[in-house]
């Protein structure tokens, strides 16, 4: 029961039609006390939440709906309301006098970002005493590990929640087991269970399945099973179910050859790692913290010796592609984004390419200077490259003025693979995307690209994407295997 008196009269009127896809999902969850929205990135799960909303403050008796999201999206949110709406959003941050002002408000509409969940933690307990309140959690993945501190505060808060809804194109951000954590803050493990070792033993994507058949066999049974599990209270659609027509992607896998002296510095790092291996008995993979930082120092000579060894002077092999795809775009008088996980490419690129104007996005930025370089992007036609990082660009952001992008290197990470490519792949692009991936000739890229491929399709399994038979059919287990050849064979 409400004690805040909301007498004031809003209109609660969409400014714009969906499509029928997001209508259908609409219909499906609007009147559930929790659901998820996995529709795959770019299909407009915005509009789906925002008509949710409008119809909870209207027709369910909810005085207050609570959004949560990243930092850098509020203000993304913020013109995604003014867009759709006639109600305007408050604001929650790090200004803890403004936020008591507003929980003590009427506020129909209130924005934040994770971190302020944790901050005002307790007092959001006593307000969500004292109201209805639903809350919709944007970019859901942001939970996705249940031992972390943020996550344990969601989890303490759930249950003081009326309604609660979750979105995301990428449930299975990097393993099936990632799912878990969203689901079990909307139902408290109804579904997959409230054991989360447990979940993670059996969804793990090992590196040992293409000889262990039996690990093997049970680990696509389970993961095949989590989408019939959780179907009840989630909608998910994607591009290729034909529900909206969109351009196509066309994959381009572009490979050269490393430069001498960057050659001389991998081979180093890779006798290393191949005596370690042989002596320890290990297999490297991704899912290990030692063994990642044994192997991004790999990924970072195949990227930019520059980021081991400030003296290197050369153009390395894939600086040179890199020059030659600009220059075909620029010719075609296309707009492109230029992907890399380190922030030391970010800004070398950035000033290497100072002719052609470009914007650069990486997470030293300030949250004002990151929307500065969208806003030019989008809007400066002299502007034709975007340098950026996917993990401070790549959700959230509609940036279909360009439809190439190009990796020039790419991490283990899926979700910012997938979430990345498709911020050009989405509702109002009209041109064929190209999607560049770099790679050097027989290097760790080449184990990365097998690796990402391996874990999209257990994605695909666990969304419900593929049957069993598909996925059986498209899964290449070789990940395991292949890292031992990468660090044994000879470089040319």
């Amino acid at each position: 029961m409400s004690n805040i008196n909301f007498s004031h009269s809003i209109n609660f009127e969409t400014k714009r039609k969906a499509f029928p896809y997001q209508k259908e999902a609409f219909d499906a969850i609007k009147d559930l006390d929790y659901s998820a929205i996995f529709h795959e990135q770019g299909l407009g799960k915005t509009k789906i939440a925002i008509d949710l909303i409008l119809y909870w403050l209207e027709k369910r008796s909810i005085d207050t709906v609570l959004i949560v999201t990243k930092k850098q999206l509020v203000s993304n949110w913020q013109k995604e309301f003014h867009s759709h709406t006639f109600i305007s959003a408050k604001v929650l941050d790090s200004d803890k006098r403004n936020n008591y002002f507003i929980l003590n408000s009427t506020a129909r509409v209130v924005l934040t970002n994770f971190e302020t969940i944790s901050s005002e933690k307790e007092r959001l307990r006593l307000y969500l005493k004292t109201r209805s309140v639903a809350l919709v959690i944007d970019e859901s993945t942001k939970i996705k590990n249940p031992d972390s501190k943020l996550t344990k505060d969601f989890f303490a808060l759930s249950n003081l929640f009326t309604i609660r809804t979750i979105m995301t194109g990428t449930p299975v951000a990097n393993r099936p087991y990632d799912i878990w954590s969203q689901i079990f803050f909307l139902d408290s493990g109804k579904s997959l269970g409230n054991n989360f070792p447990e979940f993670k033993q059996h969804t793990n994507l090992r590196n040992d399945f293409i000889e262990n058949i039996e690990k093997r066999e049970e680990f696509e049974q389970c993961v095949s099973e989590i989408y019939s599990k959780i179907s009840s209270f989630t909608v998910r659609e994607t591009k290729s179910s034909g529900i909206i027509q969109l351009p196509k992607k066309i994959y381009h896998d572009i490979y050269c050859n490393f430069e001498p002296t960057q050659l001389h510095m991998y081979k180093e790092i890779q006798n290393e790692l191949s005596i370690l291996v042989q002596k320890e008995n290990e297999t490297l993979l991704d899912d290990n913290e030692a063994s990642l930082k044994r192997l991004i120092r790999l990924l970072q000579v195949s990227s930019n010796p520059r980021l081991i060894d400030d003296y290197y002077g050369y153009d390395s092999a894939k600086e040179v592609e890199l020059k030659k795809i600009l220059g075909e775009i620029l010719n075609r008088s296309e707009k492109a984004i230029v992907w890399s996980c380190y922030i030391e490419n970010i800004n070398y690129f950035w000033q290497f390419f100072n002719e052609y104007q470009p914007a650069r996005i990486h997470g030293k930025l300030s949250i004002e200077d990151r929307n500065k370089s969208v806003e030019r992007f989008l809007e400066d036609p002299k502007c034709k490259i975007l340098f950026a990082t996917p993990q401070s660009a790549k959700e959230g952001l509609t940036l279909t003025v360009a439809n190439n992008v190009i990796f020039y290197d790419r991490g283990f990470n899926l979700d910012d693979y997938l979430q990345a490519q498709d911020r050009i792949h989405r509702i109002s692009q009209v041109k064929d995307c190209n999607i560049y991936n770099l790679m050097v000739r027989n290097s760790i890229d080449e184990w990365v690209s097998v690796l990402l491929q391996a874990k999209q399709n257990a994605a695909f399994l666990a969304q419900g994407d593929y049957q069993l038979v598909k996925y059986c059919e498209a899964m290449d287990y070789s990940y395991g295997d292949l890292i031992k050849e990468i660090l044994s064979q000879e470089v040319e």
